[in-house]
């Protein structure tokens, strides 16, 4: 049976995309050093990759490392602040109350290969933060999201067998492959995956797929 459930964020909870090209908009125009002009459907195409990977797909006219460096750091600090004052609903219709529901069920976690600080801005905004019992994310541990959702797998005793991975990409699928996990896929998110065993084709489907799953296996 399935007894905790890890989620991505970014075409899993919430799409952010728009606001964070604001933020990305702002720092290449303040370093200089990039002629990339970003827009939220270039991010939506990068988003669930490892940050530094991101930075290399969008700004590939930049060879210095130093200066790409530059313009990812602000990139986060611009997105962070635009994102911390929005009040508007970005979250996906319904992932708020499928949380609050599904904790009373199972232990909820989310992984991500955002950066550090990036969950906790999330789950304010989402006001989830009390039904997520860890998280771990790429910003903290410099690692595949695969390896880092099994380091967060094992400080919190998690079974494989009793885990599903949540997320919208085929790089959301292949971590949960590597961390040996079952996959779940958003099809509402950002993603294109075909022939996938398990789907879930809106927020709400979620425990549906669960509550059907655990069913069959009891």
């Amino acid at each position: 049976m399935i007894k905790n459930v890890i989620f991505d964020i970014d075409g899993t909870l919430w799409n952010s995309t728009e606001i964070c090209a604001e933020g990305w908009r702002r720092a290449v125009k303040e370093t200089g050093h990039s002629k990339v002009v970003i827009t939220g459907e270039i991010l939506k195409k990068e988003f669930g990759l490892p940050m530094n990977i991101i930075a290399d797909h969008v700004f590939y006219d930049v060879d210095d490392q130093d200066k790409k460096d530059e313009i990812l750091k602000l990139c986060c600090k611009y997105e962070h602040e635009l994102l911390e004052v929005n009040e508007k609903d970005i979250s996906y219709p319904g992932i708020k109350d499928e949380i609050k529901k599904l904790a009373g069920s199972y232990r909820l976690f989310i992984v991500s290969n955002c950066q550090k600080g990036y969950i906790p801005l999330v789950m304010g905004k989402l006001g989830i933060t009390d039904c997520i019992e860890d998280h771990l994310c790429f910003g903290e541990t410099r690692l595949t999201k695969g390896e880092t959702m099994m380091q967060l797998m094992e400080r919190c005793g998690l079974s494989k067998d009793e885990t599903i991975y949540v997320g919208d990409t085929a790089g959301d699928k292949e971590a949960a492959r590597f961390a040996g996990v079952k996959f779940l896929y958003a099809s509402y998110g950002f993603g294109n995956l075909e022939n996938e065993e398990y789907v879930a084709n809106s927020p709400k489907m979620i425990s549906h797929f669960l509550l059907e799953h655990n069913l069959n296996n009891l």
